[in-house]
């Protein structure tokens, strides 16, 4: 197989994958939308239990903090790089035990946070993380105790 019949191949298999999720079953993009459908990988849990019981943001879905939502081709391309990055990670056995959030979604949800909370920190010092301060805002730390 040739270099270009590679490339035409992957470029084919992600089209039709694209294809698919666009159009394929009804609601299918909407329900990966949904908390229930990151917490349907069980080693995000913990997580999904930390904020559906006692999180600060427990009525926003996962989505509104953890991808860029400043528009949609951003929102679904970050979407489908994480999904796949998660679906390998998970499938291949290389789960850590603590699971860490990135350099990159790091600046995703602080983005996300000036986003939503604009007007409210709009006259605070930016060089901080929100999460610096708010400690309890994080999956970890939510409630009146740390789960990690």
């Amino acid at each position: 197989m040739t270099k270009l019949t590679k490339i035409v191949f992957v470029v084919l298999i992600l089209g039709g994958l694209g294809a698919f999720l666009a159009f394929g079953p009804p609601k299918l993009l909407a329900k990966s939308e949904a908390p229930e459908f990151c917490a349907s990988c069980h080693v995000m849990e913990a997580e999904y239990e930390a904020w559906f019981h006692q999180g600060a943001h427990r009525r926003k879905a996962c989505n509104e903090c953890h991808l860029p939502n400043q528009n949609m081709t951003f929102h679904y391309f970050w979407k489908s790089i994480d999904g796949m990055k998660d679906v390998i990670v998970f499938n291949s056995g290389h789960v850590p035990d603590n699971i860490r959030i990135s350099e990159h979604g790091k600046a995703v949800v602080y983005n996300n946070c000036k986003r939503c909370h604009e007007t409210a920190v709009e006259m605070i010092d930016n060089g901080r993380l929100c999460w610096d301060c708010h400690r309890r805002i994080t999956h970890a730390r939510t409630g009146s105790i740390e789960t990690r």
